[in-house]
């Protein structure tokens, strides 16, 4: 953004315009407090894998797609099969050259090339002069970085007015690391840099030789080298975006790092300029797949349509209940895939349960205050601004009383780690801390005590709040048939010593707990008025009906209901069987996951490694999801999709204008993606979008993890959430969205959605229409276009016509 009175030439406007396209085409990086995946490739969705491929070679230097051992193992177990070579290659057109299945199949057997990104002035540098010139960059910026970055782990904070390129100058030109390394008056360089980040990007480019044409994805080099710094400051301007604003953060580190490679061109300029020409005019280049990377993206769709005729085998063979009449209890649980195992062990227990999937965040996204705390979280998806505000409801007397424990707590930690007082404290008070090392070191955490139920703003009025009752149950197709309990069960995890908890929360709410919304809405529902508002709009509760709320702790398949907010007693037996029933579900979840994870020995481990300050994975999260369904339930009730699936209820027949189906396909839909490409970018490029080895990890200025002392920042998935030790917990695959719905609308709302309808075209998601029997009938081609999707039954048949 530039200043109000400030003029610039319209050269300078160009670079402005690429970098600015640049930055864009990065992902941002979440903070660690509220974590959520992101889709690593959220700038590349415009273009298709084998396009996306050649641009990170260029960049990144990264493969975006597995090796072949990978595919030509699944190969040779029969899990892909010819057919499903020859369908990816009849779809992948004909742009940068069609293979024929004889290339596909020998390429299983030959390793692509390797891949190198295109050097930057300090890699040619490096190779001139043997001295690591990108490490010191990466290093001196991670330090300036996270002390300006920080948030509030440092005791100390430094001066942050004017922005980073502001404050990175007044750092580096005083910094001496660089000049005691050869770079001889560095300092004075910078001192002598324009003030203004934009004229700093141009000088540097004119100095550099960088066209407009070429600086497209040469800052998209640059930015790369900067790992999560760049991210978190993309993080930055996707928040401003979401207010209305503006934020130029992640074009002034890119200003940062080119001073640096301005600075050193200066210096090595007679050793590398013709090099560097060579580099530049690379850059300028358009961005074309290689034949190696087409077929990658070829035999990575192979493998999505191998996984989905799998599925479609499963669905067709499953062996749904027979219920009738009135559930005896009905439990909503986020679509979130490790609510599909709970959900199947659930309705195991009675053939009066009935489960339901929804979003998470139960369709209030809200901006909540919790219990003696003026920070506000936000409880929903991060694609969407809060529609609601609330809070946790105590008197004044006990919110008072909480804030001054919070306040002692805090001055205490302060003493703890203050410069001065640090050695003495622990001479003093280090045996006062044995029970607490020896708890923790026997998995045995001190559990935290509930917020009280919180409330939504009393200033919405009644008429509203009947307005979002109804639509939140016309959304989960839950309009009629109520059972006595409704539970309504958001989802959290319990871990210790996990810099990436959030991450294991619940995405659909900001990388917290579901717990808020659940009670949120709960306490909504059981409201007498709106229940007698809601009649006036065709949705009539019965008056014995309870929506309870409750929290599923994913690590440990254990329930919390949160009787507390319950408005009497007359359900006190419905609930004690709920209960059992719970109980009884949580010990065949927790069986069916033991056996995926290392060292569990069975269900009764699963709640001692979740309290283990030293256990590396206590849960896979949202490892191995595959697809997401929306359908009714017994199109996959009896079927057992193993922890894979997101599971959304809905039932298009009831959607008068498909306004539920339009939401499910720009907000669910949008969500799982970017799970589900964060766990594939977090297996198949770990280096540039996983987040490292845990066991190196150090937390910098609250925002996210070093791997080591210093350095970037790491983002996405560790690698023990995705690798066991031995395998993958992940399969590399982009999600398969199955909706049961007419084509013609949901081909509607694809034209009025462009950015959801560029996943879909492009193949970053697949999507299938489920027929009025539950079998996947027609499969989404890209260009507003359908074809049949075959069973396997049938394309074993065609291929023996042939």
């Amino acid at each position: 953004m530039f200043t109000k009175h400030e003029t610039y030439p319209a050269a300078l406007l160009e670079f402005v315009a690429e970098a600015n396209k640049a930055v864009k085409a990065l992902p941002p990086l979440f903070p660690l407090s509220s974590s959520v995946a992101v889709n690593p490739f959220l700038g590349q969705t415009g273009e298709p894998l084998a396009v996306a491929a050649a641009r990170m070679a260029r960049v990144a230097g990264a493969r975006i797609t597995p090796e072949r051992a990978h595919w030509a193992a699944k190969f040779d177990a029969g899990e892909i099969g010819i057919e499903d070579l020859r369908d990816a290659l009849a779809s992948a057109g004909t742009r940068f050259g069609q293979p024929d299945l004889v290339s596909v199949k020998t390429a299983l057997r030959t390793e692509s090339a390797p891949l190198s990104a295109l050097p930057t002035v300090a890699e040619l540098a490096a190779d001139v002069s043997g001295i690591d010139w990108p490490g010191l960059i990466e290093d001196r910026i991670g330090v300036w970085a996270s002390s300006h970055f920080d948030q509030g782990q440092a005791l100390w904070q430094p001066n942050r007015t004017g922005g980073a390129f502001s404050s990175w100058r007044e750092f580096a030109s005083r910094d001496l690391t660089p000049e005691i390394h050869g770079l001889k008056g560095f300092g004075a360089f910078v001192a002598a840099t324009n003030r203004s980040h934009w004229r700093a990007i141009g000088r540097a480019s004119e100095a550099l030789g960088v066209s407009a044409g070429a600086a497209g994805t040469a800052y998209h080099r640059w930015l790369i080298t900067l790992g999560g710094w760049a991210q978190y400051a993309r993080y930055l301007l996707w928040q401003a975006e979401l207010d209305g604003q503006a934020d130029n953060t992640a074009a002034e580190l890119l200003a940062i790092r080119m001073v640096f490679d301005e600075a050193l061109f200066h210096l090595y300029k007679e050793q590398i300029d013709s090099r560097w020409a060579e580099v530049a005019a690379q850059h300028e280049m358009p961005v074309t797949p290689s034949r190696d990377l087409v077929i990658d993206a070829v035999l990575q769709d192979a493998a999505e349509r191998a996984q989905q005729r799998k599925l479609s085998g499963v669905l067709t063979s499953r062996q749904p209940r027979l219920t009738a009449g009135r559930p005896a209890v009905q439990a909503a649980f986020c679509i979130d895939v490790r609510s599909e195992v709970f959900r199947r062990m659930l309705e195991a227990q009675d053939a009066g349960i009935e489960t339901i999937g929804f979003a998470g965040f139960f369709g209030l996204a809200s901006a909540h205050r919790a219990a003696g705390s003026d920070v506000i979280e936000t409880r929903g998806p991060v694609l969407l601004q809060a529609g609601v505000s609330s809070k946790a409801a105590e008197p004044d007397s006990a919110d008072r009383n909480r804030r001054y424990a919070a306040r002692a707590k805090r001055a205490w930690g302060r003493f703890k780690l203050a410069a001065v007082s640090s050695f003495a404290f622990v001479e003093a008070t280090g045996p006062l801390y044995v029970s607490k090392l020896l708890r923790d070191s026997l998995g045995r955490p001190a559990g935290a005590k509930p917020d009280p139920a919180p409330q939504l703003d009393p200033l919405i009025g009644l008429d509203a709040r009947i307005g979002m009752a109804k639509s939140v149950l016309a959304a989960m197709s839950l309009t009629e048939n109520f059972a006595r309990i409704v539970m309504l069960a958001g989802h959290g995890a319990d871990v210790t010593n996990n810099p990436h908890e959030s991450a294991l929360q619940c995405g659909a709410c900001g990388g917290h707990a579901g717990d808020v919304n659940a009670r949120l809405l709960a306490g909504l529902l059981n409201d007498a008025q709106v229940r007698e508002g809601l009649q006036g709009e065709g949705i009539s509760i019965p008056a014995d009906t309870l929506f309870l709320p409750a929290l599923h702790h994913t690590t440990t398949d254990a329930v919390t209901l949160y009787e507390q907010d319950l408005p009497g007693q007359d359900w006190k037996a419905d609930v004690a069987q709920l209960k059992r029933w719970l109980d009884g579900a949580g010990r065949l979840a927790r069986a069916e996951r033991a056996a995926r994870l290392p060292r569990a020995k069975g269900e009764a481990d699963i709640a001692r490694r979740a309290g283990d300050w030293a256990e590396l994975r206590p849960e896979w999260g949202l490892a191995g999801c595959q697809a997401l369904i929306a359908a009714p339930r017994q199109r996959t009730e009896g079927a057992d999709l193993s922890g894979n699936t997101f599971l959304h209820n809905y039932d298009w027949q009831a959607d008068e204008g498909f306004g539920v189906l339009e939401l499910i396909m720009t907000a669910p839909v949008q969500v799982a993606s970017w799970i589900s490409l964060q766990y594939y970018g977090s297996t198949v490029a770990p280096q540039l979008f996983g987040g490292g080895n845990k066991l190196l990890h150090n937390v910098a200025g609250g925002i996210g993890v070093l791997e080591g002392n210093g350095g970037a920042l790491r983002p996405g998935l560790p690698w023990q959430s995705v690798h066991d030790g031995e395998a993958f917990q992940h399969d590399p695959l982009r999600l398969t969205v199955i909706i049961e719905a007419p084509r013609e609308a949901m081909t509607d709302i694809l034209k009025r959605h462009a950015n959801v309808r560029e996943l879909f075209d492009n193949r970053w998601l697949s999507l299938i229409a489920m027929d009025s029997e539950g079998k996947l009938a027609w499969r989404y081609d890209g260009e507003l276009q359908w074809s049949p999707f075959q069973p396997e039954d049938q394309r074993r048949r065609a291929i023996a016509a042939e």
